[in-house]
């Protein structure tokens, strides 16, 4: 791309910024949703400043991200620039340094790129650093004020997302410190690792401020076409996990009908006698091939879901790894003594047990003896079915309750990939935290009446595309709910 494609008017760059090793290039692949640079826990990996595009709107503007090299001695570089009107100062900075210093002729790259390319600088330290112990920015910081473009501060390396005020804890120490830089027009919470969508949107908002007025109409644009495409991939999200729960709403399998006599006698007896009467095979098998199905949803959803957003590789395992290990199982079931549990940590049903492990382990009083798998020789779960309720076909389905409780896992599986950013790498333990989970299961009861209404259509034999039509509108006021209340801010953007 070359100026000649698109006018100056309708380019507006955004150089990253900041000392070397913090995460300029992870951050660029977040946002890019494409893998970018070369990632290293190793200083000046990055040698050059490469510019990508970010998103183009539909009249032509074009907003680029460059990528730059990170400071080095800074306090050095700042004396070297100053030298950089007379001959000596440029033979230095153009010459010697680039064959001899190559680390300190990188940090002069990224330098001149603000300088000629910035419309806006986005600065990103480590928020796990104290502000006072950062030499390094002030140095920066007078700098980047030397040049003259404004400056938004973005606060990386944050950890596991955490409550609003922790994040506003962290926002406000940084912003104390940055007060007496000019350059410093905000400072946003901003985790390349973990960032969220409806963060960016902020992003966007901070950006447009702090443009002159002849460039705000071309952002406004692209910044338009920035929200519709994230609005897209959610939209598509909730109609991916509607479909899955729809399925699994209308799914039955048929069992021999002499089933129902022995699964009668097993209530009795573990009711009467609290024993752990036997089941019939044919409804063991019955419930082995309802969870086998669930499983291959869960599976393909979370699969759809990460496709939408842009990743790859070992995203998919990963994410459904941590939701089956990372989350606690609550006291509804022994998972020792549950075969879906144990089938999942050998690999059987991962998918189904990380959707059980996110959604919480509850099912309520729905009318289903046996195992999850009871031909694996597993007990428990003993309400997560429904079987027949006095119908004559002799099926068994999953319980309204059960349905439920794998909403609020849904619900869980969209969070961990909307905030598994790309250039985050390898597995970091403990990234999603428990809070979101009191948020979601709030949002899901307050709908609660809604979701059991389709469960309800579902035993009627209303087909799963008409599930489907109901049940994605839920979900996204659900979801809607959750980004609301873990991001304020940045959910108004």
């Amino acid at each position: 791309m070359t100026d000649a494609d698109v006018g100056p008017a309708s380019r507006i760059a955004l150089s990253l910024i900041s000392h070397t090793n913090v995460g300029k290039t992870t951050l660029a692949r977040t946002l890019l949703r494409r893998d970018v640079g070369e990632v290293r826990d190793l200083p000046h990996v990055t040698e050059t400043a490469d510019a990508y595009p970010l998103v183009e709107s539909p009249a032509g503007d074009v907003l680029l991200l460059w990528d730059t090299p990170g400071f080095g001695d800074s306090a050095r570089l700042l004396r070297r620039l100053e030298q950089s009107g007379n001959p000596l100062g440029w033979f230095l900075t153009q010459v010697w340094d680039r064959f001899v210093d190559r680390p300190f002729f990188s940090s002069q790259q990224a330098i001149r790129n603000v300088r000629d390319e910035a419309d806006v600088v986005l600065y990103l330290v480590n928020a796990g650093e104290d502000p006072a112990a950062a030499g390094y920015v002030d140095a920066e910081m007078k700098i980047l004020g030397w040049i003259g473009r404004p400056v938004l501060v973005l606060l990386n390396q944050l950890g596991p997302p955490r409550s609003v005020a922790d994040e506003d804890h962290d926002v406000g120490r940084w912003s104390r410190h940055f007060g007496g830089h000019a350059p410093v027009r905000g400072v946003i919470a901003f985790d390349a690792f973990a960032r969220c969508w409806v963060q960016e949107h902020a992003l966007l908002d901070a950006i447009a401020s702090v443009l002159p007025d002849e460039r705000r109409a071309a952002f406004e644009r692209l910044a338009d076409a920035w929200r519709s495409r994230n609005r897209a991939i959610f939209e598509q999200s909730m109609q991916a996990l509607a479909a899955q729960l729809a399925a699994a709403a209308s799914h039955t399998v048929s069992i021999p009908k002499s089933g129902l006599a022995v699964t009668a006698r097993s209530l009795l007896g573990r009711v009467l006698r609290g024993a752990e009467a036997g089941t019939d095979p044919g409804v063991d098998a019955a419930m082995g091939e309802l969870a086998r199905r669930l499983d291959e949803q869960v599976r393909a959803a979370t699969d759809r879901l990460i496709e939408l957003h842009g990743l790859g590789g070992r995203a998919a395992a990963e994410v459904l790894h941590r939701l089956g290990t990372e989350y606690a199982v609550e006291q509804a079931v022994d998972p020792g003594k549950s075969s879906v549990i144990g089938a999942a940590l050998s690999g059987a049903l991962g998918g189904l047990a990380a959707d059980l492990a996110a959604g919480g382990l509850t099912f309520g009083a729905g009318a289903l003896i046996g195992g999850l798998l009871g031909a694996a020789g597993g007990r428990g779960l003993a309400q997560a079915y429904n079987l027949a309720r006095g119908r004559d076909d002799s099926v068994v389905r999953w319980s309204g309750e059960f349905l439920t409780g794998r909403v609020t896992g849904a619900a869980l599986r969209y969070l961990a990939v909307a905030h598994f950013g790309r250039g985050r790498g390898d597995y970091v333990q403990g990234e999603y935290p428990s809070h979101w989970r009191a948020q979601v299961e709030s949002a899901v009861a307050r709908r609660g009446p809604e979701f059991a209404a389709v469960w309800s259509a579902a035993e009627r034999g209303t087909e799963a595309a008409a599930l489907e039509a109901r049940l994605r509108p839920l979900l996204e006021a659900t979801v809607a709910e959750v980004l609301a209340a873990l991001y304020p801010v940045a959910a108004k953007a």
